[in-house]
């Protein structure tokens, strides 16, 4: 039997300006692929020694680098230089179901660690151990572990101690916990999660559990990628330069800002509005 035809149901397609008439390619929008998204997909798709200009070729209006929805219809690619649609080979992914101990110990600890889907945001329903409607996903493919290896990418994983022998391909860190047929969508890549646009999921078939356009859970992106985000200290003993804690370590714009806003609205509160000389000295502090 032949396998579905992933144009079928495309309402975005694309072709070269120098033949207009043949459709190059084209994809499912579900509402969440931006113009910036579609213009970064021609970086993979195509060929060419010359920047590209896109553009809808019912109205001619171009395709910018805005995170505006990208409109349904079909659109011209238009280049100084000929183009070419690349013939580099997708890797195949299989799905992959634990079979050994090491990979219980994936499952097991993927399962803890997430206890829903976290693309469809589908939670277990059930207190009990009954798990059935949900698998432990490796993000970088079981079966490409070569791959893996090759690149060095156990590198970021700092979960599973480095003795030799040991890829770390079956970390946590390498792993999502997914609704079996969220998995099987995942692995046959009718969705993907887009970590250059804050981690968006992109579905590129029938959007039926409304995953389009959600956003990955931020604890996942707090504790999964690379060695996890910094845990930051916010009861200060007596006596502390808070400031010049907040002010030395990770991200001390962002945790400035929040402290200050924290502060007008305890200020709000206690005087009608007023910032108080502590907040004028703070708001000081932070335009050195």
């Amino acid at each position: 039997m032949a396998p579905p035809n992933r144009s079928l149901d495309r309402n975005i397609h694309f072709s070269d300006e120098r033949n207009p008439d043949t459709i190059l390619g084209g994809l499912i929008q579900n509402g969440s692929v931006t113009e910036k998204n579609f213009l970064s997909m021609f970086d993979m798709i195509l060929v060419t020694t010359s920047p590209i200009r896109v553009y809808a070729k019912a109205t001619g209006i171009l395709v910018l680098q805005t995170d505006v929805p990208l409109q349904l219809g079909n659109y011209i690619v238009s280049c100084d230089d000929r183009i070419h649609v690349s013939n580099e080979a997708w890797l195949h992914r299989v799905i992959s179901y634990s079979v050994s101990g090491r990979d219980n110990s994936f499952r097991d600890g993927v399962r803890a660690r997430d206890g829903k889907c976290v693309i469809s945001g589908i939670r277990k329903k059930s207190t009990a151990s009954n798990w059935s409607p949900f698998e432990a996903s490796h993000i970088f493919p079981l079966e490409l572990e070569s791959l893996w290896v090759q690149f060095n990418y156990g590198r970021w994983v700092d979960d599973i101690d480095d003795d030799a022998g040991i890829s770390k391909i079956n970390s946590c860190q390498n792993g999502l916990l997914l609704r079996s047929d969220v998995h099987k969508d995942f692995d046959q890549y009718l969705l993907s999660v887009n970590s250059d646009d804050g981690y968006k999921v992109t579905v590129f078939g029938a959007d039926t559990l409304d995953m389009d356009g959600r956003v990955l859970d931020p604890s996942i992106l707090v504790n999964v990628r690379g060695e996890g985000e910094p845990i930051f200290e916010h009861d200060f003993p007596p006596g502390t330069d808070m400031m010049k804690e907040i002010r030395e370590g990770p991200y001390a714009q962002e945790r400035f800002e929040r402290e200050l806003a924290a502060r007008f609205r305890d200020a709000e509160g206690k005087d009608g509005g007023c910032p108080t000389e502590e907040l004028i000295a703070t708001w000081r502090w932070a335009q050195v």
